[in-house]
């Protein structure tokens, strides 16, 4: 994968330097592992060193899948599998507008909290319970602290059954979860 040719040919085509590519339509065969690993803060590593470009993780970004192999950067006729430690992209930003949540990546994707792109809260390699919401192309972003706070301060209580008490926050119409009370929590004798 001849990285300064992608990076050349994204900045001749005038008004897409940050497009995603149909990565969908291209699917060449494996041709291998790429000593790259993506750490789980969102961070890029190539041969156990941090790039020293953004502007090549930025465009390795808009490569990247996740399909039956694995965590893959794709091109028309490459197809290069990477590591990726926990998720490989960290939603860094949050704002409420017009009735929902949206999010932004640390590479500009923004997505609305809704039906098609679901808040869910998963375990981290280290075991701790991290909200997430899917991207695209099976790619899914880990929510910054900052963020988690962020809407953690939003949220609102609400029973559920069996009397659990779930933290969460309404988006497009609908309720995401942000976790659950226990009675002590509640400030209740158990």
């Amino acid at each position: 994968m001849n990285i300064d040719r992608l990076l050349q040919q994204r900045d001749e085509e005038k008004g897409l330097a940050g497009a995603i590519p149909p990565l969908d339509q291209w699917q060449p065969p494996l041709s291998g592992d790429m000593n790259l690993r993506i750490h789980a803060d969102g961070s890029w590593w190539h041969e156990g060193r941090p790039f020293a470009r953004p502007k090549v993780a930025r465009l390795l970004a808009s490569l990247l899948r996740h399909d039956e192999d694995g965590y893959c950067l794709v091109t028309p006729v490459e197809r290069w599998r990477i590591e990726v430690e926990d998720l490989p992209l960290v939603a860094v930003e949050a704002d409420f507008r017009d009735g929902a949540w949206w999010f932004t990546t640390q590479f500009d994707d923004v997505i609305r909290l809704d039906g098609e792109h679901p808040l869910s809260i998963t375990l981290t390699p280290q075991g701790e319970a991290v909200p997430q919401l899917p991207v695209r192309f099976g790619l899914a972003a880990r929510l910054h602290r900052n963020v988690y706070y962020q809407l953690v301060e939003a949220a609102e209580t609400r029973e559920v059954d069996n009397g659990v008490t779930e933290v969460g926050l309404m988006s497009a119409g609908q309720w995401f979860a942000l976790g659950q009370l226990d009675d002590e929590s509640l400030g209740e004798a158990p």
